[in-house]
């Protein structure tokens, strides 16, 4: 499928399933899917890395790339639902997606679904920036980097360039959990995507996933063993505009997630102040 088609069929159905294809030793093996998905993935990212050091690293360029990864996936094994596009169809400008942080699939798919819609980056870890061959795809998108250890100076960051970029057209998509997680922790998730869209006067997304299909590694976090039995899910919520300190809309992102992912099966960790509170 190439991108145009794929972007197509989201605009139309507002949604992507993953075709029903019978992957026998994937299934059976693990191992052996594990093996030709980071093949795959290892050889799909040095061709982008090659490609964003030629040309300019942005657009149907970018989601082209994306897409890519997604059929990697979906070769190893993986089966994509994706759901709630219709939210985004009559947008008028930029927004700030929220979303909870599942593997390092949701950097490398999510573009080729969000620029169906606009200009999109990301903000990310600033040492992201410095990895080996990922590192120049991600300089190339011109993304916010935070450094994930002052709370501060990264709150300046986002509201600095975050703005800018929004001012420019750009949806911003945020990761407000310390980590990646398989499991979602309410109280590290922070309010940060709401401050931005509030100060840039810009409606906020929610967006659930479900990306376990590509475990977290204990030795290198990104390297995780695949699991083809874990389907894959993204879902995208209604835009809200940000009102008064922005608390009930971090609320709504919150349960938003909360809700789908309990629906797909994922633990939760219970927000231990709000039940004290209540």
């Amino acid at each position: 499928m190439k991108i145009d088609h794929f972007w197509h069929l989201l605009k139309t159905d507002f949604s992507y399933q993953s075709p029903q294809k019978r992957r026998f030793l994937v299934k059976k093996f693990p191992k052996w899917a594990t093996l030709i998905y980071y093949i795959q993935l290892f050889f799909t990212i040095l061709t982008e890395s090659l490609t964003a050091r030629k040309k300019s690293y942005e657009g149907k360029t970018w989601g082209k790339g994306s897409l890519r990864i997604l059929k990697v996936a979906e070769s190893a094994g993986g089966k994509f639902h994706v759901s709630g596009l219709k939210a985004l169809e009559d947008l008028k400008g930029p927004v700030v997606y929220v979303a909870n942080h599942m593997s390092l699939l949701d950097t490398l798919v999510l573009p080729c679904i969000l620029l169906t819609f606009g200009k999109v980056t990301f903000v990310v870890k600033e040492g992201l920036l410095r990895y080996p061959v990922l590192g120049t795809i991600i300089r190339a998108i011109h993304p916010v980097a935070v450094t994930r250890k002052n709370p501060r100076n990264d709150l300046k960051a986002v509201m600095g360039k975050g703005r800018a970029l929004i001012a420019d057209g750009c949806s911003i998509i945020i990761f407000p959990q310390a980590t990646r997680s398989a499991t979602f922790d309410q109280t590290t998730f922070n309010s940060m995507g709401v401050k931005l869209a509030q100060r840039a006067g810009v409606p906020v997304v929610p967006v659930a996933l479900k990306t376990d299909f590509q475990g977290n590694g204990r030795l290198i976090k990104d390297m995780g063993a695949v699991d083809p039995g874990k389907e894959l899910y993204i879902k995208f919520g209604n835009p809200m505009f940000v009102e008064g300190k922005g608390q009930d809309i971090h609320k709504k992102v919150v349960q938003f997630i909360v809700e789908n992912l309990k629906s797909w099966g994922v633990k939760v960790q219970p927000n231990v102040s709000m039940k004290n509170s209540g």
